[in-house]
Order: C-alpha cells, then sequence, then structure tokens
C-alpha cells in the first residue's frame, strides 16, 4: 500500500514538473515575441496580401500577410529588440486599447502623436512626417484644385478617429460627410460617387493613385493648416513603457535615406487592388 502511495505521488510529482516546464517554456516564447498592431488595410504604410512576396509578414490568427511602410519599420524595431516579429491586425478604433490592455506590445499603424493621444499611451520619436492632401475623382471637377477653397459645396469625409477628419470644417462652404472606418471604405465611396473626395496624408494619396487609375491625388499651394504633431508619425506603447527609450534608440540607428527608400518601395510593392 505505502509503495503504492508513493508511486501516485511520484506520478504527480512528475507531472506537475512537466506542467511548470511547458508552462515556462510558454511564457518563454512569449517575452521573445514583439506584437504590434495595425489595419493592415493603409496602404502603402499598411496592407494586407496574400503571400510573404515583398517581405509580407504572417498575420496573426489568419492566412494572410501583411505588408507596408509600417511592417517594414516593425522588423527592424524587432530586430533591434532581438525578438520575433508578430503582426496583430487591429481595427483602428481598437489599437489604444489593445496597447493598454497588453494584448500588442506597440501600435505601428501611421498614427500622430496628437496631444489627445498622449493623454492615453507614449510616443516614440517620430519616424515619419507627411502632409495633407485631397484624393478625388480624375476627370471630376476637383482634379485640377490647388487650394482647399476649391472644394465649396464638396463631400468630404476623412477616417474616423483622425485629425484629417477635424480640418474638413477649415473649408469654407464644404458638404461634411460621415467619417468612414477605414481607407479601403473611402476608396469605394470615393469610386461609386458617394463622396467627392477624402482628406489624406502624401503617401496613400500617392498609393490611391497607383492602385486606381480613376483617383488622381491634389495637393495644395494654399492647404490645410496643421500642427507638426499632426504630421508626424510615431510607434504608440503604453504609458510608462521602458520600450519607448529603446525603440527611439534603434529609430535613430535608420537613416532617412533608408526611411525614403522603404517608403518608395513601399507604393511599389502594393497590392493593386488595395
Amino acid at each position: 500500500m505505502r509503495r503504492r502511495v508513493w508511486s501516485l505521488a511520484l506520478v504527480l510529482l512528475l507531472a506537475v514538473s512537466l506542467m511548470s516546464g511547458c508552462g515556462k517554456a510558454k511564457a518563454d516564447k512569449e517575452d521573445n515575441l514583439f506584437r504590434v498592431g495595425m489595419e493592415c488595410g493603409y496602404a502603402p504604410f499598411n496592407w494586407t496580401q496574400m503571400d510573404d512576396s515583398n517581405g509580407g509578414v504572417k498575420i496573426e490568427g489568419t492566412s494572410e500577410y501583411a505588408g507596408g511602410y509600417d511592417v517594414e519599420i516593425a522588423k527592424k524595431i524587432a530586430e533591434g529588440l532581438g525578438k520575433e516579429l508578430v503582426i496583430v491586425k487591429t481595427e483602428w478604433l481598437g489599437l489604444t486599447p489593445a496597447v493598454n490592455s497588453g494584448k500588442i506590445d506597440a501600435i505601428i499603424a501611421g498614427m500622430s502623436p496628437t496631444a489627445e493621444r498622449l493623454l492615453e499611451v507614449d510616443f516614440s520619436d517620430i519616424y515619419y512626417t507627411s502632409d495633407l492632401v485631397m484624393v478625388v475623382k480624375k476627370g471630376g471637377p476637383y482634379e485640377n484644385a490647388t487650394s482647399i477653397n476649391d472644394f465649396k459645396g464638396a463631400k468630404i469625409t476623412a477616417q474616423l478617429n483622425t485629425f484629417h477628419y477635424t480640418v474638413i470644417d477649415q473649408i469654407e462652404g464644404v458638404d461634411i460627410q460621415t467619417a468612414m472606418d477605414d481607407f479601403p471604405a473611402m476608396r469605394v465611396a470615393l469610386e461609386s460617387g458617394i463622396i467627392d473626395g477624402y482628406v489624406s496624408e502624401k503617401p496613400e494619396g500617392v498609393s490611391a493613385e497607383a492602385a486606381n487609375s480613376n483617383f488622381k491625388m491634389v495637393e495644395f499651394t494654399n492647404g490645410f493648416e496643421t500642427s507638426p504633431e499632426d504630421t508626424a508619425i510615431a510607434v504608440g506603447v503604453k504609458k510608462g513603457s521602458d520600450l519607448t527609450a529603446k525603440i527611439n534608440e534603434i529609430l535613430k540607428g535608420i537613416p532617412e535615406e533608408e526611411r525614403i527608400k522603404l517608403m518608395d518601395n513601399a507604393i511599389i510593392n502594393q497590392p493593386a487592388a488595395e
């Protein structure tokens, strides 16, 4: 009887040891991951594709891959941290809650470090700066616009919960439309004539032109009034995270010429249907 008790105790001890070892291995693996959230729908910053061409990275929980400028920046940061990059496809409005809850380690999604966002998350140094443009239909009444005031009476929108939408009211007499969830939705709305144009940043405008020959990017000689924080793009992390300083050091090691080349390649490599 005593031998049976000892045998049972040994089995239980081994089971606990194995479970503990598995738990530690899982924890170690999780510690070695750099989980990055992005929409995967804001070309050329980030998009969804069906394979790993042009350096695409697998999107967690799917058979799809993410590509784009943000993905390339995320790769460099993950490498600098000595961690494995994991892309977590996340809707725009879910990015801040995701980083605060620990679901992701960082937001690398073409996000600007606005004063409002700084109340909720910390940001790295700037990794890209851009200008605001308008995307319209080629051959339409607004393709030759040079001033935002040329859009008087136009049906204009921008992405929900972005500063792009807040600047629309700088256009006198504009017909502001309801903000939309993402850029693919705005491209569809523009193609179908639901809107006359949408506010974007120059890389996305170039991307829209390249993806659809019916689109035209309008750059302004008399454009929107913006602040530097609005047109800058940075990495978002949880408040108080020690990642901020580490990411800043890595970003310092990426020369401006390399950043420009990465964006140029992203524009070339974007999926035609994006």
